[in-house]
């Protein structure tokens, strides 16, 4: 299949390891905040054996980062989320819903802590820094806010640690899941975060030297050879197995967190200086009308975006995402259905199948993330 051409210009970001990703074999691109984001190099499949196996380097520029500096910056994060940061230490990475003022999600970056007056927000893939600006202005904050020369890299997968071992040294070990030390790399000090959009485990390297951080791409790979590392990015049939959401598919502006199960993150019976607080205690006191949930159906060939859920044999639902799993012999989506349809499912007082491909399949409810391992299913094994 011949792929389109994406046009360059000004206002699409290359980033400073583009050149290194063309080398590496990226196949195709997608845009997200504006900026190149590779989407596969193998294939879908190979990408995600590489990486639940190994270990790969993902450039991760694309989550452009949004600064926050001054007396009140921490202030304007939290007027931006529902989640407490009250207790934030300086070493530390939160998931946070950015929600206006009807509760709705605008975005879900990873809020840093960099220090005692400056976060970053590393986006996800919406527009934040004029909503940042709007609202500092309104309010009258003292925060400068900025787009901040930060060029985030992954690496992810089971042997992720002993790589960035290698580099950093046996320092890299002692970093706790969602907080950041700052290590030295050939004399500078980069943010060094366990963290990023896998479920096999790694870290992201927030690259604030771009010449460094060409230098340090290069010799993850030198020194990983003999780990079989590789090039890589985001992976859907991974992401979506660990039950890791993506903003503009599974949620948009028209989506509250507790629609997403995110009501982890939404400290709601607290006096949270957050603009969302009272449309979502609203929101809760009245019911849920949508809820986005998983749905696996065993023993489907091959997937098709033209797939439907039936319940007793009516149309339900609205497929947000959705793949073959890589692991098991089983279709997978997140799909948002009314709560009312929800709870029958639970009880199991409706049929569900999956129309794919002109055939139809058992499917059934799942909460998110899966438990694929649990269901019975059969296993596949890599056809690489």
């Amino acid at each position: 299949m011949t792929l389109p051409l994406i046009t360059f210009s000004r206002r699409l970001r290359e980033t400073p390891f583009t050149d290194r990703i063309l080398a590496g074999g990226a196949q195709s691109f997608t845009v997200y905040n504006h900026t190149l984001l590779p989407s596969w190099f193998r294939s879908l499949e190979g990408d995600y054996w590489h990486l639940v196996e190994h270990v790969q380097v993902w450039d991760v520029s694309c989550e452009r980062q949004v600064q926050l500096k001054g007396p009140d910056a921490e202030m304007l994060v939290q007027l931006m989320t529902p989640r407490d940061l009250s207790k934030a230490q300086p070493d530390q990475c939160f998931y946070v819903p950015i929600c206006d003022e009807r509760g709705h999600i605008l975005n879900d970056p990873i809020a840093i802590k960099v220090d005692d007056d400056t976060w970053w927000l590393s986006l996800a893939d919406s527009d934040i820094y004029l909503w940042a600006k709007g609202l500092a202005l309104g309010k009258g904050l003292d925060v400068e806010i900025i787009r901040a020369d930060v060029w985030p890299i992954a690496v992810q997968g089971p042997k992720a640690e002993t790589l960035m071992a290698r580099v950093f040294g046996d320092e890299v070990n002692s970093i706790r899941f969602f907080r950041y030390k700052r290590l030295e790399y050939r004399g500078h000090a980069f943010i060094v975060a366990r963290s990023g959009w896998s479920g096999q485990g790694g870290f992201e390297i927030y690259i604030d030297d771009a010449e460094l951080g060409q230098e340090l791409w290069d010799e993850l790979f030198v020194v990983g050879a003999d780990l079989n590392v590789g090039h890589g990015c985001p992976n859907n049939i991974e992401r979506m197995e660990t039950g890791l959401l993506s903003f503009g598919s599974d949620m948009d502006y028209s989506h509250t967190p507790l629609q997403c199960g995110l009501d982890r993150y939404c400290q709601l019976d607290t006096d949270l200086q957050s603009m969302s607080i009272a449309a979502l205690r609203e929101q809760r006191a009245q019911g849920v009308p949508t809820r986005l949930v998983g749905i696996v159906a065993p023993g489907v060939p091959a997937a098709s975006k033209y797939c439907q859920l039936l319940a007793d044999g009516k149309p339900v639902g609205d497929i947000t995402s959705q793949s073959l799993s890589g692991r098991y012999d089983a279709w997978i989506a997140f799909a948002y259905f009314e709560s009312e349809l929800i709870d029958r499912l639970k009880n199991e007082s409706v049929k569900l199948q999956l129309l794919c491909n002109n055939e139809l399949h058992d499917a059934r409810y799942s909460e998110i993330p899966f438990k694929l391992g649990q269901m019975g299913l059969n296993e596949r094994f890599p056809n690489l």
